[in-house]
Parts: C-alpha cells; structure tokens; sequence
C-alpha cells in the first residue's frame, strides 16, 4: 500500500529567547523530518515568537508523535497544525532574470499577470517582487523556465487562521504549560 505524502503546515508559539529555534529544528531533524519551509516571526507579545515549519508527511501517526514530542519542550507554550482550508498563507519570492531589450516586455507581461512587482531594473537584469500562496509562487516560477534566472530567494510560508481569535490563542500562557503532557520520564500525578 503507498502511502500519499501530505504538506502540513505546523504553527508553534514559543518563548522568545536563544536556542529554540535550534531545539526545534533539531528535534524534527531527530525524528527524521525534512523541513521544507521555515520561518519565524515575532508576535504582539514581546515574550512569544512564532515558529512555521512546512513539512512533508506521510505518516500521520509519526506527524502526532512529533507535535507531541514538540509541546513537551518547555519553551513551547503551543502547537498546532493549521487547516489550509482556513488558514492564510503567504510567501514572499525575490527574482532575478536576466533581460535584454529583446525580452524585456515578456517579462513585463509576466509580471503584470501574476501582478509581481518589479523592484529593479539593470541594463541586464530586472529584479521581481511576488507575494503569494505557494501555489502562486510554484507558477509564476514555471514561467521563468525558458529564461535565465540569475539569482532567486524564497522566504517560507508564514500562516494565520481566518476569522477572530482561534481558540488556541484564548488561553493564558499558565493554563497552556498545566495543559501539556509531564515530560518523558515524570511521574504523571495520580
């Protein structure tokens, strides 16, 4: 039986302070997840930043044990993985084609249908600006497959849930930290 890969999108709210990022990453690593997107970013609270990891999964048992593992490390106050249907996801592409005078209004023609901005302008190259889904971004790279692409640069996704406030963000930071499992190893109260 094969199994399909799914991208999940994994938000997490973290205490903002050194290292955890590198706890993080390191523990999807340990468990055998290949990041495919990364961003952090901070919050309107100076104490919390969020963390989005896109991943590629085709286990979702593995994906569980994961998320997990991941709310068990004590400078995660949250973790959930964010329903595409309801969520907003935005990347930004900086993209650097060659240009001659001969396919500069191609180019010009490109960017106005995917409404890309363009940012730079050299006698041999123009700079592009494009903030999108992921789908959009994939596609407006396909385009450029005839061309030369000098140089390319693509942040990760950073998502957020439509609507008000998720009911994940309802909760004060204490009843979140009472809420986690005890760590692997701790006595679980009787």
């Amino acid at each position: 039986m094969q199994q399909t890969v799914q991208r999940k999108v994994v938000s997490l709210l973290v205490d903002n302070q050194s290292g955890v990022l590198a706890r993080v990453s390191s523990l999807f690593c340990r468990r055998g997840f290949n990041i495919d997107s990364l961003t952090v970013s901070a919050t309107n609270d100076p104490t919390v930043s969020r963390i989005t990891i896109t991943v590629l999964a085709n286990n979702e048992r593995e994906l569980e044990q994961l998320l997990l593992q991941t709310e068990r490390l004590e400078v995660t106050r949250q973790v959930f993985v964010l329903d595409e249907a309801k969520t907003l996801q935005r990347e930004l592409l900086l993209l650097k084609v060659a240009a001659t005078v001969a396919n500069r209004a191609e180019l010009r023609e490109i960017a106005s249908i995917y409404k890309a901005k363009i940012i730079d302008l050299s006698p041999d190259s123009m700079v592009f600006e494009l903030t999108g889904k992921p789908q959009k971004i994939d596609a407006f790279l396909l385009m450029f497959e005839g061309y030369t692409i000098l140089e390319q640069c693509r942040t990760g996704v950073t998502a957020l849930e439509r609507g008000g406030m998720h009911q994940h963000m309802q909760k004060p930071a204490q009843e979140i930290r009472a809420a986690q499992l005890p760590l692997p190893g701790t006595c679980c109260p009787r």
